[in-house]
């Protein structure tokens, strides 16, 4: 086991910065001794936050390359936009250095292959920061699941609802790569906050899989509306034929039967959710109204009025709070998005340093992201059911 672990970061915008200055720097035994970033404001950032922390002055480059030639270095956050993500993890693992790659969307089938094939080849592991895997509702949920208290799920709701409108409308001035891909991709663009928990419910890649999906996707109306109040009529994106659907559904069937509906809901006025639905033969969750419902304790009556008991899901803690969660809460939260940053982040550092598979591999990371270019591809043939690939090869079969 190593005491301590040499990390370079790459990709130094919101994300990358967040997540240096809130998680990795507070790790005594995370040395960061190389940042990177495309803008030079962006990387010099980074460098000014390692010494003012840490004390040390670590590589400072505009060019990843140079981060994966830094002798001695064990791992890299890949925090970049989300084109550039696969290739840099394929250039890492090839280095023989792991990384760990934060979310969004894959570009196409070949380059997923690509990622399994030399994670296979090299034998250096690649973990997916999946940090809504470790939230607390999910954690109480999965451990909930896994004592029988479900009994055997059948289907589960998802989803990316989250108003981006400024985020991506502003884009351009802010140097935000969401801009882009709205103006020229129509599909699932977000889709592992809420697959990768639901994955490990349905244990996908591990007795289960996905195995076909259907996706359909609304019109694009929001951020035309959005940009002409904002900047007027005559801005050039105001009329832009914006590609990305406002809403687009999309509905995933597995291998053992089970139903996945996600939901992706970016450009519109609304609150934020996941929106997470579970339902199994015994119980059913349901995020918006944090309720559960469970059978031979709420009665069909119950069901006419569930308004009284939306909220309950909390009275379950003192029963099935994950264990995770449980020395979380006597250690102190910590971290960003509640608590979520440092425990997916904590789960990579400590597989670099015990030298073992992540939680999260390189095949969960495949079959997640996969879902992006798929829906594409479904929305462009009009909803047809398009195929998922088995990026494990027969390995999902035996639960590993």
């Amino acid at each position: 086991m190593k005491e301590t672990i040499n990390l370079g970061i790459i990709g130094l915008g919101g994300r990358g910065e967040s997540l240096l200055e809130y998680v990795i720097l507070d790790e005594a035994d995370v040395n960061v001794v190389g940042v990177c970033d495309l803008y030079e404001d962006r990387a010099r950032k980074g460098f000014d936050l390692v010494k003012e922390k840490k004390g040390n002055e670590p590589l400072k480059t505009l060019d990843y390359h140079d981060i994966l030639d830094i002798p001695g270095l064990d791992c890299v956050f890949v925090t970049s936009s989300w084109e550039t993500h696969i290739q840099i993890a394929i250039d890492a693992m090839k280095k023989g250095i792991r990384p760990g790659v934060e979310v969004g969307a894959a570009y196409s089938i070949q380059q997923l292959w690509d990622l399994v094939r030399t994670s296979e080849e090299t034998g250096v592991p690649c973990m997916m920061l999946e940090n809504c895997c470790y939230g607390r509702e999910e954690m109480m949920l999965m451990h909930m699941i896994r004592n029988g208290q479900f009994g055997e799920i059948v289907h589960c709701e998802g989803g990316y609802r989250h108003d981006l409108r400024e985020e991506v409308g502003f884009g351009r001035e802010n140097r935000h790569y969401r801009n882009a891909n709205y103006m020229n991709r129509n599909c699932e663009n977000y889709p592992t906050h809420e697959l990768g928990p639901i994955c490990q419910m349905l244990g996908i890649n591990h007795g289960n899989r996905l195995l076909k999906l259907t996706s359909t996707a609304s019109c694009s109306r929001g951020l035309n509306a959005y940009l002409t109040g904002e900047k007027g009529p005559e801005y050039d994106q105001a009329s832009y034929p914006f590609a990305q659907g406002d809403v687009v559904n999309t509905v995933i069937t597995c291998a053992h039967g089970q139903t996945i509906s996600l939901t992706l809901d970016t450009t519109l006025p609304r609150y934020y959710s996941r929106g997470l639905v579970v339902q199994g033969t015994k119980a059913m969750y349901c995020e918006d109204n944090n309720s559960i419902f469970m059978d031979g304790v709420h009665s069909e009556m119950d069901g006419f009025y569930w308004k009284k008991f939306w909220g309950n899901a909390e009275e379950f803690r003192k029963d099935w709070e994950s264990p995770t969660w449980k020395q979380f809460l006597e250690d102190g939260v910590r971290g960003g998005h509640g608590g979520m940053d440092y425990l997916v982040d904590r789960a990579f550092f400590d597989s670099v340093k015990n030298e073992c598979d992540p939680p999260i591999d390189v095949y969960d990371m495949a079959t997640w992201m996969c879902i992006s270019v798929l829906s594409e591809e479904s929305i462009a043939l009009g909803g047809a059911p398009v195929y998922i690939p088995d990026f494990t090869n027969g390995k999902w079969i035996e639960t590993r």
